[in-house]
């Protein structure tokens, strides 16, 4: 096999692949030892006809399309590989004339990755991100910890308050008649957490564990449901217990009971430099995600619609793998959202096509910058990955088979070119305004 590249432009790599009479004839065989069972001759048993004999009764080209068929199952990939095209589209391939003791001679054209020449991607000017943590932030995250380390305990001698817990049972109606999804036994709900519909929660607010209370609400006419939407609905409720949230006491025994640390000060010291170093990370990934959308608005380009049928033919995959590991199929999603699969499509489509356009900005970054990573880059980033997921290195490539090089290869480029990028960009200082001190000098 010999393949060619006749021209590229505009997009697209027109190609010609040639394969030898002696390619084609084990081709030819190869088409007859895997078809013969379908021909009954007469003479024959079904089966066990010679080729010669099927090609005299059904016409010499019997197998061609099926030998053509086999040449290029492998060695239209072969020839994409040997051209070094990086294609986004599956190819056009014209019918070829077949000539007794020559070559076969195959044209096609395949779209390819855009190679365009990205301006301005260097001095981007965006906004800086420095957040400071102080007291305050360092006093919420110890209440957010002390919440985790509460217990319940059964209220006894008054009536329900907002904060509490109830474990209730519950049946809604509407017209008399119960509704899906509408009843639950022992159903833990949290006066106040805006867990069910306007309404609903401050009817249960003062009263006694063992009481049954109707509650009566009407649900939003924006209700996803729509059955219910705009519906007056009663909810019999049975509240079985009332408990309460008790809170330990955030001091030195405290610190030393969720942490390493014997006193409080220097959990909280340790807690502050946690929260510096969390929050320095995300200003970073902010500014990065500013930065690749000030190079998209630089560069407004089009999603080639190859790539984006791709991508969102991925998006809607990982939203089917997400829903699916909350129990629920994409199916019942849309049944409950009262969506089709093209308004769920339509939805994706400005995301999918922004992350198009800026892996083509960023791959034509690392062909302009010619980024390149080494072997021992590529192997620290198998190992980093494998101790991310928790699994072996051996795995990690397991799961992308041959092309495991290949992927974190182009991974490890995508990231330098983003960190290009970033690093020449001119970052804004912005005025941050306390607005707790503005309301107090008012």
């Amino acid at each position: 096999m010999k393949s060619t590249q006749v021209s590229k432009e505009n997009g697209v790599a027109k190609f010609k692949i040639e394969f030898s009479e002696e390619e084609f004839k084990e081709a030819l065989n190869n088409a007859y030892l895997a078809n013969r069972e379908k021909f009954s001759i007469d003479g024959f048993r079904k089966g066990k006809a010679p080729r010669k004999i099927i090609e005299n009764y059904y016409g010499e080209d019997i197998f061609y399309d099926e030998a053509l068929n086999g040449l290029l199952e492998n060695g239209y990939f072969n020839a994409i590989k040997d051209m070094e095209l990086d294609v986004i589209s599956q190819p056009s391939i014209e019918s070829p004339t077949v000539k007794k003791g020559e070559p076969i001679e195959i044209f096609g054209s395949v779209e390819i990755f855009p190679e365009i020449e990205v301006k301005n991607y260097k001095s981007l000017e965006v906004e800086k991100f420095d957040t400071k943590i102080g007291d305050k932030e360092v006093e919420e995250e110890l209440k957010n910890i002390q919440k985790k380390q509460a217990r319940m305990e059964n209220v006894e001698g008054r009536k329900s308050e907002e904060g509490d817990t109830l474990i209730i049972d519950f049946e809604g109606s509407v017209d008399g008649e119960v509704f899906a999804g509408g009843t639950a036994d022992n159903h833990e709900l949290k006066l106040g957490s805006g867990q069910f519909i306007p309404g609903f929660e401050e009817q249960l607010v003062g009263k006694d564990a063992g009481e049954e209370v109707d509650v009566k609400v009407k649900f939003p006419e924006e209700y996803h449901a729509e059955e219910l939407a705009g519906k007056d609905a009663v909810f019999k409720c049975k509240i079985h217990e009332i408990k309460m949230e008790i809170l330990p006491e955030v001091d030195d025994e405290f610190a030393s009971d969720v942490s390493e640390f014997e006193t409080l000060e220097e959990y909280k010291k340790d807690l502050e430099e946690k929260l510096q170093k969390e929050a320095s990370e995300r200003d970073i990934a902010i500014m990065k995600d500013r930065v690749l959308e000030k190079l998209n608005s630089e560069n407004p380009i089009e999603a080639p619609e190859a790539m984006l049928k791709n991508e969102l033919d991925n998006m809607i995959y990982d939203m089917d793998q997400n829903l699916a590991s909350q129990g629920l199929s994409l199916q019942q999603y849309m049944d409950w959202m009262g969506k089709t699969i093209d308004q769920v499509k339509d939805e994706a489509r400005p995301e999918a096509e922004k992350r198009i356009i800026t892996r083509i900005l960023l791959k034509n970054i690392i062909r302009i910058e010619n980024i390149s990573v080494n072997d021992e880059e590529v192997a620290e980033i198998i190992k980093e990955f494998s101790e991310q997921y928790g699994m072996t290195e051996d795995q990690v490539k397991g799961m992308a088979g041959s092309d495991t090089v290949t992927y974190f290869k182009e991974d490890a480029q995508t990231k330098k070119a983003i960190d290009l990028v970033y690093d020449s960009a001119n970052f804004v200082e912005v005025e941050v305004i306390d607005l707790d001190k503005e309301s107090e000098e008012k």
